[in-house]
């Protein structure tokens, strides 16, 4: 296994799961708090599931994001 590349390819997937998570869950706010369906004061609870069939793998990570 070529450990350099394995780690880099690691990098580069969650990197674009953390950009594009971010830029889901602030379209998302923006667009609750014009419909009037979320609170400025809103405490949210996101839960992120990272699954690789291959391996069998499940894990679950949460935690909060605060909007004030």
């Amino acid at each position: 296994m070529n450990e350099e590349r394995f780690n880099m390819d690691i990098r580069k997937f969650l990197k674009l799961v953390g950009v594009t998570s971010q830029r889901e869950i602030e379209k998302r706010v923006r667009a609750a708090l014009a419909a009037g369906t979320l609170s400025e004061s809103a405490l949210l609870k996101p839960r992120v599931t990272l699954s690789i069939p291959e391996l069998g793998l499940e894990h679950a990570v949460e935690g909060e994001i605060g909007l004030t």
